[in-house]
């Protein structure tokens, strides 16, 4: 069974074809990191009107290089939440479009769904249920994976999220966008105990995330250094942050799993491919005896093959959209 995706809740246009949910039979992603760059992050407005030029174009190479057409795909699968309110719909009306004029049934998929159905395509023998570490830029969740359609969260940020919060440190240390990948690059061999950082806890909630204290603390530490004409030394900054960050996450998703009994962990998004994160979470499994998946560093960003992915086990749950579909900038992962 062969499902066409489309991805576009960023500022990447993707699209890609895959077969039965785990064989990838093209994924062509068009990037426009290079253009965000100028302004530091990403321009929602420039960012949709990036997807509109971009979009075709990417859905036919995927379709050639997976030497398919469409009559036979069984499907068109698309992201419709959460993300950019103005990107994500560029790729739901094309998607609209396509499945209209081809008369496929179209499949609405959550896109933090998709983030962790990456790992299907990693790794053939992944099955639910097990426990899963939602890592990105604008979200950061543990949740348990019952089935491939049934999630339910058990914690999350109730400010930043992890992604956002290296994001912001490494602005302020004078790194480029994207921040978090240039300062995983630049701080490999920095000393991670240079610098001490705050250890957040959320009253109330034993599994919920705080980020922001972190965040802040990073920069108060640069502004102090620069009252004082004192040196920042990036490297062990940027290297003590990111194993600030890490341990709180490790942390929460140690006790989380030992509470529910799970012993198979996911990582899934965007800060999955940071380097200090997966050392962390492989010495934890090591540690429990727990099985780890992880996903190629090629699907940890936005790409339309982990779209297709989820979209083929939401397909074989029944679920379809009409030219009713809108998009969503946020929904729980539970609903979609």
């Amino acid at each position: 069974m062969k499902i066409l995706a489309i991805e576009s809740s960023c500022d990447e246009t993707a699209a890609a074809v895959v077969e039965d949910g785990r064989r990838v039979l093209s994924n062509v992603i068009s990037s426009q990191v290079q253009e965000h760059k100028i302004y530091g992050g990403v321009v929602p407005e420039i960012a949709s009107r990036r997807h509109a030029e971009a979009i075709s174009g990417v859905v036919q190479k995927a379709l050639a290089d997976a030497d398919t057409s469409l009559d036979e795909l069984e499907a068109i699968a698309v992201t419709y939440a959460p993300g950019l309110i103005g990107a994500l719909l560029v790729g739901v009306n094309y998607a609209k479009g396509l499945a209209y004029a081809s008369g496929k049934p179209l499949v609405p998929v959550h896109h933090l769904r998709s983030h962790i159905a990456a790992s299907y395509i990693s790794h053939p023998d992944l099955k639910p249920p097990f426990f899963c570490l939602v890592v990105s830029g604008g979200n950061t969740m543990m949740v348990e994976v019952k089935t491939y359609t049934d999630f339910e969260v058990i914690g999350r940020t109730r400010d930043d999220a992890a992604g956002e919060a290296l994001d912001k440190a490494a602005r302020a240390m004078g790194l480029p966008y994207p921040g978090g990948l240039n300062l995983d690059k630049l701080c490999k061999d920095g000393d991670s105990t240079a610098y001490k950082f705050p250890t957040p806890k959320v009253e109330g909630s034993e599994f919920d995330f705080s980020f922001s204290g972190l965040k802040t603390s990073v920069i108060n530490t640069i502004h102090n250094a620069k009252q004082k004409n004192g040196e920042i030394n990036v490297p062990d900054l940027g290297a003590s942050f990111m194993k600030a960050v890490s341990n709180c996450l490790c942390k929460s998703t140690e006790k989380a799993m030992l509470q529910k009994n799970y012993t198979t962990l996911v990582l899934a998004g965007g800060v999955s491919a940071n380097s200090v994160l997966r050392k962390d979470m492989e010495e934890l499994c090591k540690k429990h005896g727990f099985k780890l998946y992880l996903p190629e560093l090629s699907l940890c960003g936005d790409n339309a093959v982990m779209v297709a992915s989820q979209g083929y086990y939401e397909y074989l749950a029944g679920k379809r959209a009409g030219l009713e579909l809108n998009a969503f900038a946020g929904l729980d992962i539970a609903e979609g």
